[in-house]
């Protein structure tokens, strides 16, 4: 899935994700939504970044990046070790070649089966951030996670974690939350805790079944511009248990954790609260800044959103800043609050939510904008962590530390 660096991404002044592999990957996951993108891509092709797509990827996201912001690069799929290390070597020589010495900081979004001892030595020598996709413990993660064989991948996956913490490498989990891992919070959070993993990041699975104009273009799962999808997709997390799902691990987190281990759903919250950044797009007034680059050069408006009527334009033969900055994206972007449905309008958790991803608003609402599956999740979840989070926050304002939240029976306002 998508989300991998986004603290650093939020900084600066647009990301684009690269796919290098495109969608292949060598696992078959249930729930996940960019298999099927093989099916919008000639038969002919192959699923692999070309040296002339690379160049204009490295080149131009150094070029469009301002000055005095770093470069940021973000590898995903797919599985983008299908490329094996040879190609990311010749992607850090372009970076050092056209960097002219600016900062560049890399992060790798992966599933983790294939590194072995040489790239967990590369990515530590090379200072990356990885995403490494763990669901939680053997029996949650392989419900879903396995090989088209049947074979499972949590030991593959396991052999990874412990080359990266052996290796030194900068890495957070990103754990998905469908319909059967959001009944077990504790013992996701627990298990992840008890692996020496200090940073989290849970996301929301939820797809619809395809209607007639996505499923004639060989797609199962229905796009986000489609109105006629047969129903949510089994597998995806219900609105009422993602919401139960992020308050007990908020619990469990607030009483235990503050300071130790670093819930990038709570981070984000504190960080809309206090004004900082890094707060993820899903929860931004506006997006259209985090784009996406596929294997052959196309560029989409977002990684959600990787269908022909979000096709921008190719980055081998029209300049990146003009695409970023086009009317067409900057219409995408501040359709997410234009289109925020009444609901959210005079929700009193708007300024934490902001209508969350566009891509998931597909409930009905009173004006007929269409609601966000996850709202009464999100609300559950706001509801309850903002006035500790507020706590929390009026505590570093007055120069005091935030895990006092946790000798806490019931959040306050300041004085203690």
């Amino acid at each position: 899935m998508s989300e991998v660096a986004t603290d650093r991404a939020a900084a600066a002044g647009f990301h684009l994700m690269a796919k290098p592999s495109g969608p292949a990957c060598n696992l078959d996951c249930t729930y996940c939504f960019y298999l099927e993108k093989e099916a919008l891509h000639d038969v002919r092709s192959t699923r692999r970044m070309s040296d002339e797509v690379l160049d204009a990827y490295v080149r131009q996201t150094i070029a469009a990046t301002p000055a005095d912001q770093p470069v940021l690069f973000a590898w995903q799929g797919g599985e983008p070790t299908l490329l094996g290390l040879p190609f990311y070597r010749r992607a850090l020589a372009l970076q050092q070649r056209y960097a002219g010495g600016r900062a560049v900081e890399n992060s790798f979004q992966t599933n983790g089966t294939l590194i072995d001892e040489d790239w967990a030595r590369f990515l530590s020598d090379n200072g990356f951030l990885v995403g490494l996709s763990l669901d939680g413990p053997q029996d949650i993660h392989d419900h879903h996670r396995r090989y088209r064989s049947g074979a499972p991948s949590h030991h593959l996956v396991m052999a990874a974690l412990e080359r990266l913490q052996r290796h030194g490498v900068a890495y957070n989990v990103l754990a998905c939350v469908d319909r059967n891992s959001s009944r077990y919070p504790q013992k996701t959070y627990g298990w992840l805790k008890a692996q020496g993993v200090e940073y989290i990041q849970f996301t929301p699975v939820v797809e619809r079944i395809a209607g007639p104009a996505y499923a004639a273009a060989g797609l199962t799962l229905e796009g986000p511009s489609g109105n006629e999808g047969g129903g949510i997709a089994p597998f995806s997390v219900k609105p009422r248990e993602w919401g139960r799902f992020l308050t007990t691990v908020f619990d469990e987190w607030r009483r235990k954790d503050v300071g130790k281990v670093f819930v990038m759903n709570f981070e984000w919250t504190l960080a809309a609260l206090v004004g900082a950044p890094g707060v993820v797009c899903v929860h931004q007034p506006e997006c259209g800044r985090a784009l996406v680059v596929e294997h052959d050069g196309a560029v989409y408006s977002c990684d959600h959103f990787v269908y022909p009527e979000y096709r921008l334009g190719d980055l081998t033969r029209e300049p990146l800043a003009g695409m970023i900055e086009s009317a067409r994206q900057r219409e995408f972007g501040t359709a997410k609050r234009e289109t925020l449905p009444v609901e959210c309008r005079t929700c009193p958790q708007l300024d934490l939510c902001w209508g969350g991803c566009p891509k998931h608003r597909f409930l009905p609402s009173r004006d007929g904008k269409g609601l966000n599956w996850l709202c009464q999740g999100y609300l559950h979840y706001l509801d309850h962590a903002r006035p500790w989070l507020e706590m929390a926050a009026a505590l570093l304002a007055a120069g005091r530390d935030p895990r006092e939240i946790m000798t806490r029976r019931q959040p306050s306002s300041l004085p203690l």
